[in-house]
């Protein structure tokens, strides 16, 4: 019998979602591949492991916003998956390991201290990051089955013909059976009014920076000791502000008493930072759970998900759900790891609390019964908006209540007083995990979709629980202090004055204007499929190759979401005309199935890690029908 010609994959993305669908593909081999020969062709101008995000080439100032005893690209017992678990070590077991001499790993010498003082609850640089997930691309290199061999390209995949040829930016050709895209956040040309922005800037000699990963811009030419102003309050702000101040010479020095002070170069520019809520994200916490093991989902599950019928709005029907939820390991948390702040047994309030509808006057008066201090009661509405409704005579005055906000953000996460936070926390990682059910019931109307669940509750979740390391926000208050940081406040807004020839902002937490010459969008391009700017996705877009996503609605409309459309079930590209690609995949949060990281938290049954599997057995089944 004639053996088959060897099926060759081209996986477009080779950082950790796309070795992680090479693992899975090594992990389900001996089931599924038989006697083919897979041939897999990784392309990506970046090394294949860490990738573009976690590249080893960027600043060393830049940090993960995850503790290592939090970070694994490993898959273990809680996954629910149909290929064979392979468990290995988390970023600090890995640390641990090679320190201890029984993992051999070369570490660089700049990053020797590191790794010589990392302890699990500090959080590492992207760089050895970088390092841990190099080290995972070579083991699932050098485990792959006979039948697997892998191909590296570091070049940018520009087009696929109609025969599978993916043609890359070095002049090589791919002529693949099948093409997996795991191509992370998409990269975007701006939008209309980003591009008025810019034609402002050009006419006026200014300069306008518009949205993008900040590690990949270049600020040197914003000019120092001028104003500049800045639009976002994330993780993006976050690394731009210590590339513009400690990256440009700046020192931060620890005072006797606590805290920082900030000495500056004279490089760094002025930055006036304001965004929709005016606050940063949320500090991460600094302790571990001290009550009874939480048991999640509780009330946001499947069967509370199979339970609603549709047509369904996000804000009405599922986030009464997942609120409940929230407040579920909030309060187990505070009952059972600090009972002395409470006036109720657990179990009953435990199970007038499930009985109770969230956002009713009775569960209102169960909770003001149960819990006497204001402090410890979770209020999700002033959590989400903490200055809404505030107005503040001047920017001054705006500044003086933020600083005294991020101060009492930090002694909160860092006060294990507070456990209850991370109950809430811990809810919200098993929501995103549930997700993927809902949307899997089509119930949804198109406009809670795109709006809610995709805009408003994904801000939520990134505001509250994927905020950076509790120093920033010290380094963030040293650089106020030192006048090199400046706060705008909530629901800024943004004017190109044609008069005076500047950028003008205001906001709603106060009367006072800043002008600037120079503008920075310091966030991630939304979705957008007709906006994007990679070279293969725009080639297949413009062929009918590649489609939006769009979203049905309760009276047979359909609205775009920017997303590049998939199947749900098996991540197949769906094509303009509306037909499902046989042989093209994509995987990623901006496709239909709006996955999560990449790597994720040890012992949570990620959604990610099963997603890789299930797309992994697909492609082994279309090698071996």
């Amino acid at each position: 019998m004639t053996a088959l010609p060897t099926f060759t994959l081209a996986i477009v993305g080779a950082g950790p979602r796309g070795v992680g669908v090479l693992e899975r593909l090594s992990a389900s081999a001996a089931e599924l591949l038989g006697d083919r020969r897979i041939e897999v062709h990784l392309i990506d101008p970046f090394p294949p492991g860490p990738g573009r995000v976690w590249r080893y080439e960027q600043s060393p100032l830049l940090r993960m916003n995850s503790m290592p005893e939090d970070v694994t690209v490993f898959t273990d017992d809680t996954v629910r998956i149909d290929g064979p678990v392979r468990s290995g070590p988390s970023l600090i077991e890995w640390v641990r390991q090679v320190r201890a001499g029984t993992l051999p790993y070369p570490v660089p010498d700049d990053v020797r201290a590191e790794f010589e003082t990392l302890a699990s609850t500090d959080f590492p640089t992207r760089r050895l990051q970088s390092r841990y997930l190099e080290w995972f691309y070579r083991k699932v290199v050098a485990e792959l089955p006979p039948g697997i061999t892998v191909v590296e390209h570091l070049a940018t995949a520009e087009s696929i013909d109609n025969d599978e040829t993916v043609r890359l930016s070095d002049g090589t050709t791919v002529p693949a059976d099948a093409v997996v895209l795991t191509v992370g956040h998409l990269d975007a040309v701006p939008d209309s009014r980003e591009r008025e922005l810019e034609a402002f800037a050009e006419q006026h000699q200014l300069s306008y920076y518009p949205a993008g990963y900040t590690a990949d811009v270049d600020y040197s030419a914003v000019p120092a000791q001028e104003p500049v102003l800045v639009r976002g309050f994330g993780l993006a702000f976050v690394d731009l502000m210590l590339l513009l101040t400690e990256g440009r010479g700046g020192r931060f020095e620890e005072l006797p008493c606590g805290g920082l002070r900030y000495r500056p170069s004279g490089a760094e520019p002025v930055l006036h930072v304001g965004s929709r809520r005016g606050v940063p994200y949320h500090a991460k916490t600094g302790y571990r759970l001290r009550g009874k093991p939480l048991q999640l989902p509780r009330f946001f599950d499947r069967r509370a998900i199979d339970r609603l019928s549709g047509p369904l709005d996000f804000r009405a029907d599922v986030w009464p759900l997942i609120a409940k939820e929230l407040a579920w390991a909030y309060y187990t948390e505070l009952f059972t790891g600090h009972p002395d702040r409470v006036r109720t047994d657990y179990a009953v309030f435990a199970d007038k609390f499930a009985d109770l509808p969230w956002g009713t006057s009775e569960m209102d008066a169960l909770i003001s019964a149960a819990v006497p201090a204001l402090e410890d009661r979770l209020d999700l509405d002033r959590l989400d908006r903490p200055f809404a409704g505030r107005r503040f005579d001047s920017g001054a005055e705006f500044g003086k209540a933020l600083r005294k906000y991020i101060e009492s953000d930090l002694a909160r996460r860092a006060d294990v007083h507070h456990s209850a936070d991370l109950g809430a926390f811990m809810a919200l990682l098993s929501v995103i995990g549930q997700l993927p059910a809902l949307l899997a019931t089509g119930q949804l109307t198109a406009a809670s979709q795109v709006s809610d669940m995709d805009g408003w509750f994904h801000g939520f979740f990134s505001y509250y629980a994927s905020g950076p390391p509790p120093r920033r926000l010290d380094e963030l208050l040293a650089l106020e202090d030192a006048g090199v940081v400046s706060f705008l406040g909530a629901d800024i807004s943004i004017e190109a004055d044609e008069t005076a020839g500047t950028f003008v902002a205001s906001s709603a937490s106060h009367p006072d204007t800043v002008a600037a010459r120079t503008l920075i969008e310091a966030r991630l391009p939304n979705a957008s499929v007709p906006r994007v700017s990679d070279p293969l996705l725009r080639s297949l877009r413009d062929t009918g190759s590649l489609a939006e996503e769009t979203v049905p609605d309760v009276d047979g409309a359909t609205l775009p979401s920017g997303r590049i459309a998939t199947t749900l079930n098996d991540f197949r590209l769906v094509t303009v005309d509306g037909s499902t690609h046989p042989t093209r995949f994509a995987v990623g949060p901006h496709t239909s199935v709006r996955s999560a990281g990449a790597f994720t938290r040890p012992r949570t049954n990620a959604v990610s890690f099963r997603q890789n599997d299930a797309l992994a057995r697909e492609i082994l089944r279309l090698a071996n029908p």
